[in-house]
């Protein structure tokens, strides 16, 4: 048997899987259907099956032959809080939850990957274990941190592990694999500038808010223009400002909040140490007092050199060398998969999910995952396996 005689009928059957999980999206921490459909799965093709790491987490482990090298493979279960536009039957049943990131396609492609190596274990084209690593939380609860901290690593030995997401606006049968940095850290803040309210008529018994809290918009931008490395990508935008209720009433209070992206640990340190400098100065500046609340979220995001490598020779292997692209620019969006390559190399990569025709982007009300890519996921991962637990 090979995997070409298994997938028009897999393809099928993930599909349907996929369209399910669509329509039931769970938010993060709560998908407990999905985990539920994942569990039922995993044990109907013969692996082993762990639940309850971050509360819906799903580990399922296959092994074949006797080598003791592991590997573990990711996909994301939660949906995003937000109404679904489409009007296709497969449509979220649940207002206010919809898998607008294709998080359903990732689960259904990583289930399929399984089934295909379940039934292709005997062939003895790989030796070693494999940990399908169904994970909650991705979308900003950090369930990829959870996972790491109640001991996925020491529970599941593995040496390297794999991640994928889909990418709309990216040819269907195209890949991308980018070694170092791929997709940026996030991070938030929020501000309050405490002054002294007073009259708008009379602004030289107050301590005006306003002003300042304006100013030191102004002066953060600084951070990425003046003080930044200009080959160190960062971005720092300040998304909140409120302040004031009435037209002749300075307020007493001003408060700002916003998100930093970037692309390293270091200069990550740097922007949180470069904020609470601008906020002193303009304290002292303006006779106000401002606390910063510097809100450490998801890490950059870096695939190992070594790892990138060998995904892009089975990529390649897949869809030809030249559908697979590593001259693509970083993501300044944000994935908790990085939680899991702090703790071991690895590599994720982005696949072509079509052109986003409609509006059909990443967390857009019109997204629907494109089943078409189905088979090509689940060829990936089964490539990936064969050729990273290769019989010696």
């Amino acid at each position: 048997m090979k995997l070409d005689d298994l997938l028009p009928d897999l393809h099928v059957r993930t599909a349907a899987i996929r369209r399910d999980i669509h329509a039931h999206p769970e938010l993060a921490f709560n998908e407990q259907r999905t985990s539920d459909v994942v569990a039922k799965k995993l044990a109907e093709i013969g692996l082993a099956v762990h639940r309850g790491l971050a509360g819906t987490g799903v580990i399922g482990t296959l092994q074949a032959g006797s080598s003791g090298r592991a590997i573990g493979l990711r996909a994301d279960m939660d949906a995003l809080p937000l109404d679904e536009l489409n009007a296709f039957e497969h449509r979220s049943r649940h207002p206010g939850q919809m898998h607008a990131c294709g998080h359903d396609g990732h689960t259904a492609m990583l289930l399929g990957a399984a089934e295909a190596l379940a039934a292709l274990r005997s062939q003895g084209n790989f030796d070693g274990t494999v940990h399908f690593i169904f994970q909650p939380a991705e979308e900003g609860d950090g369930g990829g941190r959870v996972m790491v901290e109640q001991g996925l690593f020491e529970k599941f030995p593995m040496q390297s592990v794999f991640g994928l997401h889909n990418w709309p606006g990216h040819p269907v049968g195209e890949m991308a694999v980018l070694p170092g940095p791929a997709m940026a850290g996030a991070d938030h803040f929020n501000i309050v500038v405490t002054g002294r309210g007073g009259h708008a008529a009379m602004p030289h018994q107050a301590a005006d808010t306003l002003v300042a809290a304006s100013a030191l918009v102004q002066s953060l931008q600084t951070l990425v223009s003046r003080n930044t490395e200009p080959f160190e990508p960062a971005v720092l935008s300040v998304t909140r400002f409120n302040a004031g209720h009435a037209d002749n009433v300075l307020p007493e209070e001003a408060v700002l909040g916003g998100t930093v992206r970037t692309f390293s640990v270091e200069q990550q340190s740097l922007m949180e140490a470069g904020m609470h400098r601008i906020c002193d100065g303009i304290a002292a500046t303006y006779g106000v007092s401002i606390a910063l609340n510097f809100m450490h979220g998801y890490p950059p995001t870096i695939n190992s050199a070594k790892e990138s490598a060998l995904c892009h020779e089975v990529a390649a292997q897949v869809f030809g060398s030249d559908k697979v692209r590593g001259d693509l620019r970083p993501s300044m969006g944000a994935e908790d998969f990085a939680f899991l390559l702090r703790e071991r190399p690895g590599c994720y990569v982005w696949l072509g999910n079509g052109p986003g025709a409609g509006g059909c982007m990443l967390h857009s009300p019109h997204y629907d995952f494109n089943d078409d890519i189905i088979p090509l996921g689940i060829r990936y991962w089964v490539a990936l396996v064969e050729r990273l637990l290769a019989p010696a």
